[in-house]
């Protein structure tokens, strides 16, 4: 894929938020959330999503207990302290009939490729590893152990482990990436291509698997075909940059789900050719008259939409959908110190601009104190955050949080968002004028330098821009930075 390309899929992407599961005690959602379907008592349930919070486990806001549970990290016994937010997770249980709560009896996790990076490409924010291509959008999560935390932290030939979903192109859009010590072993998932059986050799995206001494499972007859999903492992690389495969599994869209089940399944719509034809991920889906659409309709449907479907599973392994949420895009970012706290209505205020958080907010602590399960209980006033999220209500000037993170102090403001009106030497986002003056650097959406006048000649109402300074008053900041930034 060309940069250009990358950069529009990018806008597509820039942080999505989620926008239904489980309910919220203190926040109204987008889309409000639908109970699984049943009568009285636990509904048995496959959930498919990114850790958002600790404390249990919550997955598509939903909080599952998990004192009983059995956890597999990439096929080996683990325990909850080997998972972090954002990472994609498998939990199977039960959930109650408000949707919110549940009891998790496995936590499945398995990263969707580990390896070497290969090259990466700031201009396009992606990477590639193992020869597949791995997106860095506004959702994406980067541990700490990055300096900085962020794809300007990661270099080439490092080991990495990416955790994300497969989008229609078949890149990766990554929920979080993490380093990982040198020995550790390759891992790759992918839909095979360009099947060899007498060199057997086929290829996942641009990386060539080499399973002449691998160990096959779970393929009928034991054969491999052109377009089974699978996961390739193995310790090393050939002369020619293949994976040298040790093992060689057949996988499913929805690990641990078959017919009846009720599943919930979060991920990007990577085949469609209708609102009753397409595919989540792997996925199957179809929709009937009977199908309910939150934050949008089935003529928000296509390509590349993040959605989340919740459904059963019938005989031919189609998820028939009851609910079909659409998620919308985050186009807002917030960082700065908070202003105030407020944990009755789950809500802190930074920049003057009220900040609602919900069940299915990603809260993550990267600062020095680095709790494990980050609560509203546990910010202050002067804390330094991060937030992602939407204007919501539309129009209203409060945001409504889908990540959520606390780092160490920093002088540095900044916000995104789209302008409400502006003059020749300032802007208004969200109600927070962003003051400029001779020594603001203007740029376009390319990152290329312009003038002051060439800017705010561009410059239109509902225009996304960016904007990074230093915070004068509750709600201004005298800008160091302001830059267009793109939407789709």
């Amino acid at each position: 894929m060309n940069t250009l390309s990358k950069t529009l899929l990018l806008a597509l992407y820039a942080g999505t938020l989620t926008a239904c599961g489980g309910g919220s005690d203190t926040v109204t959602n987008p889309a409000q959330s639908t109970p699984p379907p049943t009568n009285s008592g636990p509904t048995e349930i496959v959930a498919v999503g990114p850790i958002s919070n600790f404390g249990s486990i919550v997955v598509n806001g939903v909080r599952y207990e998990t004192d009983s549970a059995t956890f597999m990290i990439d096929d080996e016994v683990g325990s909850q302290s080997d998972l972090s937010v954002g990472q994609i997770v498998s939990v199977k249980g039960t959930v109650d009939a408000s949707g919110s709560t549940g009891t998790a009896n496995t936590v499945l996790f398995d990263d969707v490729v580990k390896g070497p990076v290969q090259s990466v490409d700031i201009a396009s924010q992606s990477l590639v590893v193992l020869g597949q291509t791995v997106l860095v959008v506004a959702d994406t999560s980067f541990d700490d152990s990055f300096s900085p935390a962020s794809l300007d932290g990661v270099s080439t030939g490092q080991i990495v482990e990416v955790s994300g979903q497969f989008d229609a192109n078949g890149d990766i859009v990554a929920s979080r990436i993490e380093p990982k010590p040198a020995g550790t072993q390759f891992e790759v998932h992918g839909t095979v291509s360009n099947h060899d059986a007498a060199a057997q050799t086929f290829n996942l995206a641009a990386l060539v698997v080499d399973y002449g001494s691998a160990i096959l499972d779970d393929f009928p007859g034991g054969m491999i075909a052109n377009g089974d999903f699978v996961e390739a492992k193995g310790m090393s690389l050939g002369g020619a940059g293949e994976l040298l495969a040790t093992k060689v599994e057949l996988e499913s869209a929805v690990p641990g789900a078959g017919n009846g089940d009720f599943v919930e399944v979060e991920g990007f719509i990577s085949r469609f050719v209708s609102a009753e034809d397409f595919d989540v991920g792997m996925q199957p889906v179809t929709t009937t008259s009977a199908t309910v659409f939150e934050g949008g309709s089935a003529a928000d449907l296509g390509l590349n939409i993040k959605v989340e479907v919740e459904g059963v599973i019938d005989a031919d392994g189609i998820l028939v959908a009851e609910k079909v949420d659409i998620r919308r895009a985050r186009a807002v970012r917030i960082t700065a110190n908070v202003d105030s706290v407020d944990s009755g209505s789950s809500s802190v205020v930074i920049l003057g601009i009220t900040i609602k958080i919900d069940a299915q907010t990603r809260m993550e602590d990267k600062s020095d104190a680095d709790l494990n399960a980050l609560r509203i209980s546990d910010i202050n006033a002067g804390d330094y955050l991060e937030v992602r999220g939407i204007e919501f209500p539309a129009e209203s000037g409060e945001v409504l949080a889908g990540r959520l993170e606390r780092e160490d102090p920093d002088d540095e403001a900044i916000l995104q968002g789209h302008v409400s009106s502006f003059d020749g030497t300032s802007l208004v986002i969200l109600g927070v004028t962003i003051d400029t003056n001779s020594g603001t650097q203007f740029e376009d959406a390319a990152g290329n330098a312009i003038s002051a006048a060439d800017f705010f000649a561009r410059l239109n109402v509902n225009m996304l821009i960016k904007a990074k300074g230093t915070e004068v008053s509750d709600s201004t900041i005298v800008a160091r930075e302001v830059e267009f930034e793109m939407e789709f």
